[in-house]
């Protein structure tokens, strides 16, 4: 039976109890980890948010022997007893493995049933029972750990931009629709029948407003929300690091957030980051690593082979560079001997990833050349193309010939899934880079028009707005900018337009009539007449920037209540359905399809 505290305090966390308190009288509480019986003794681990602490029980002190004998994974328990030098073998494993604690007083707190799945470091368990039972989950080590750096790189950015003058506001979380973007998350209004707010994306429109106001430079820990597909570093609501700042370009936002990066892995994982951070262009990026996150921690680096391959004798390379396309490579260093088996793999993945093939030549250790595409070219043609790749005897060369955009994706992907395959990536390295100058506009095939890649309020780069007029929305580059950390995005954002004229540009090249342009942004536009100061701004994905400091592989390692691949919650079986009256008061109908 679950007892009082009965005027216990507790006096330390687990791991707060010391060489230094030997002698002394200590109160802990927590989680019966682990039971050992040795029939005159019995010893508990104890287990709080700090780690474990030995806890001793001798048979001589009768009742409290007696009641030790009761305990079981997971009931809580509070213990006073005398801090002890261990007689036994000092446990290395433990922070408090020299010391232990003679119980004289022992209460039961809370019984527990058997965990479904062992409470413990590195237990061999299916996410899915994880995430059911994640109250217990969140009881590992590990997410403890997680949870507490998370809470310290956000204590560690708020005393940071606090210290640069920044001011942390509030800004709603029921807002207005939007087109643009990612889908919203829609809440139907009681009192406004047959009308929706939307959860926010990002607090955008709102951090532009307060730029308007006369803040200067603000800061949120915002809670965002998008509609869409889950990956391994994506959630349908995540957290941003959101800020924006006035009278400044690009390299006073770059600036400040160099400064932050550096502050907070020096606090938090005692790592030097390297000021200034490389600056590599979208188009560079892209024309190197076949991404716009390229992970730099590696070589293998794409080369475009188009003008040595247009006049060669083999079609797929040529009818690609007919079609507008460009034929580009990869160099696999020392793989000439990889097993055709491993390469079929390496041309279906090419193939998932939109290209219609893949060509591939080894050469051999004698300098012969063994290819799928070889009897096609001359032997000049070949060892022209040899050269241009860098290849020497031993190296295996893989080729993609079609539209830019999927010969980047299909040598993108390749170069990432080799780096893992041959073990190219020195795990221990943290990789910044800034990618900058990102296109304006992105074609969309689906849509059949141009869309802003980032959203309508970027400002173009002051030389390219003549392209704008010209209808050339393709050459137009944006005042944009991402974070990239070992190939991951962990920020972006860009200058904003603030000047009326280039604003209606923008609208007009997007396919916005100036009724529509007012009624989706009529409240920014409006605000945009009584005096807005040139703005500019970043948001990073805390979850994600988490994860790759706690060397985490997805970000639901470091988020208390994720939700799955489907954006429902196995534990409260979220989202679910609710009763008619509650639709009735809402004025909706459920269309049963």
């Amino acid at each position: 039976m679950a007892e009082s505290m009965q005027g216990l305090h507790r006096s330390h966390r687990c791991t707060e109890v010391s060489n230094q308190n030997i002698g002394e009288k200590v109160t802990v509480m927590g989680w019966v980890q682990k039971r050992r019986n040795l029939g005159s003794l019995i010893f508990i681990d104890l287990r709080d948010r700090s780690g474990l602490l030995q806890l001793v029980f001798n048979e001589n002190d009768g009742e409290v022997f007696e009641k030790a004998k009761e305990l079981r994974s997971e009931y809580v328990i509070a213990a006073e007893g005398t801090v002890r030098k261990r007689d036994g073998a000092i446990n290395q494993t433990m922070a408090t493995g020299d010391i232990e604690v003679t119980v004289d007083t022992l209460r039961i707190l809370s019984e527990a049933d058997t965990p479904p799945f062992p409470v413990e470091e590195d237990s061999n368990t299916r996410e899915e029972l994880r995430l059911k039972y994640r109250y217990l989950d969140l009881r590992k080590p590990h997410l403890q750990r997680n949870l507490k750096l998370r809470s310290d790189v956000t204590t560690c950015i708020r005393k940071f931009m606090a210290n640069e003058g920044f001011i942390e506001i509030e800004t709603p979380t029921l807002c207005k629709s939007t087109p643009e973007g990612a889908r919203d998350y829609l809440v139907p209004s009681r009192i406004h029948p047959g009308a929706f707010y939307a959860l926010p994306q990002s607090p955008q429109l709102y951090k532009q407003l307060l730029m308007c106001s006369g803040f200067d430079r603000y800061i949120q820990i915002a809670r965002c929300y998008r509609d869409e597909d889950l990956r391994a570093d994506r959630q349908p609501e995540f957290t941003q690091v959101d800020m924006e700042l006035s009278f400044v370009d690009i390299d006073d936002v770059i600036d400040v957030n160099e400064r932050l990066l550096q502050a907070l892995f020096k606090e938090i994982l005692d790592v030097d980051v390297q000021l200034p951070i490389p600056r590599m262009t979208w188009q560079e990026a892209m024309d190197r690593y076949g991404s716009d996150k390229p992970d730099t921690r590696f070589g293998m680096e794409i080369v475009n082979v188009t003008d040595v391959v247009k006049d060669c004798g083999f079609g797929v390379f040529t009818g690609a560079i007919e079609n507008g396309g460009t034929v580009r490579g990869l160099n696999v260093k020392g793989q000439g001997a990889m097993p055709r088996k491993k390469i079929d793999k390496l041309v279906d993945m090419a193939k998932g990833n939109g290209a219609k093939g893949l060509a591939y030549l080894c050469i051999n250790e004698d300098g012969t050349y063994k290819s799928s595409f070889a009897k096609f070219m001359t032997e000049e043609e070949l060892d022209n193309l040899v050269k241009a790749m860098d290849g020497e005897r031993g190296d295996l060369l893989l080729f993609a010939a079609d539209k830019n955009k999927v010969v980047w994706n299909v040598l993108g992907a390749l170069r990432l899934e080799l780096g893992e395959q041959l073990e190219l990536i020195d795990k221990n390295k943290f990789n910044f880079l800034w990618v900058v100058e990102f296109p304006q506009f992105e074609w969309s095939d689906e849509q059949n028009r141009f869309l802003a890649m980032h959203h309508p309020f970027t400002m173009p780069m002051e030389e390219d707005i003549k392209y704008i007029d010209s209808n050339e929305l393709g050459k137009v580059r944006a005042k944009a900018y991402d974070i990239v950390l070992n190939g991951s995005e962990i920020g972006g954002g860009s200058v904003r337009i603030h000047q009326a004229d280039i604003q209606e540009k923008m609208f007009e090249a997007l396919g916005f009539t100036p009724e529509a342009a007012h009624e989706q942004f009529g409240f920014l536009l409006d605000a945009f007449k009584y005096g807005v100061p040139p703005h500019a701004g970043l948001a990073y994905g805390l979850d994600r920037l988490v994860m790759h400091m706690s060397g985490e592989d997805n970000i639901r390692e470091v988020i208390a209540f994720p939700k799955v691949k489907d954006a429902s919650c196995l534990m409260t079986a979220a989202p679910g359905e609710v009763d008619d009256k509650q639709l009735e008061e809402l004025d909706i109908a459920i269309i049963k399809k």
